[in-house]
């Protein structure tokens, strides 16, 4: 970057451009606004990035993002624990909180199968998911992977391991093929929880 920008102004834009869809220019405003923020609103930007490091952790259960454990989900006894929803990230947890219908509880993968990254079973949270599914109590999961060559692998991944064990169905195709599911709509994913249907290896 040209001598004219001081050292720690391009520190700070080349650590923003490292975020998910933030390019150099969009890097380059955040800092200069941050440059003309109040000193609160800057400071507690920088509290709220060392809290997020220092106070989560993941739930001891289902592996979503908390800060206490278990996580508040798989504390409440009103939700449903024979009912559980696989994803693939924290985010989906979210997507799948904000259409209000579902009062199960969740496991989080965190990745989807994908040999071309170098990502197997063995580095997602199958391991203990399949150990959940080995207790009495649960009744179902529904696989909420994300529609698309990786989710749909993973997927059948966890079918072939946990069929005769547990009723498993698979959320209904009304989710766009390639689509996250944290982009999808509240009501569509809703749809997609009510017309689940049963997993099978075809």
């Amino acid at each position: 970057m040209s001598k004219a920008v001081p050292a720690s102004v391009t520190r700070l834009i080349e650590e923003f451009a490292r975020l998910p869809g933030i390019g150099t220019k969009t890097a380059a405003r955040l800092t200069y606004y941050l440059l003309r923020a109040p000193d609160e609103h800057t400071l507690a930007l920088s509290e709220a990035l060392r809290d997020l490091k220092t106070s989560t952790r993941t739930c001891s259960i289902c592996h979503n993002i908390t800060e206490t454990d278990p996580c508040a989900v798989c504390a409440d006894e009103n939700r449903d624990a024979g009912l559980i929803c696989v994803v693939e990230e924290p985010l989906d947890v979210l997507a799948i909180e904000r259409t209000g219908t579902f009062t199960g509880r969740y496991h989080v993968l965190h990745g989807a199968i994908n040999p071309m990254e170098g990502i197997g079973p063995d580095q997602l949270r199958i391991r203990e998911l399949l150990a959940r599914i080995g207790t009495p109590d649960v009744r179902e999961i529904i696989l909420a992977t994300n529609v698309g060559l990786e989710g749909d692998a993973t997927a059948m991944y966890i079918y072939q391991r946990a069929r005769g064990k547990v009723r498993i169905t698979r959320l209904a195709r009304g989710l766009p093929v390639g689509g996250d599911l944290e982009y999808a709509d509240s009501v569509t994913l809703a749809g997609a929880l009510d017309g689940r249907r049963e997993m099978d290896g075809d």
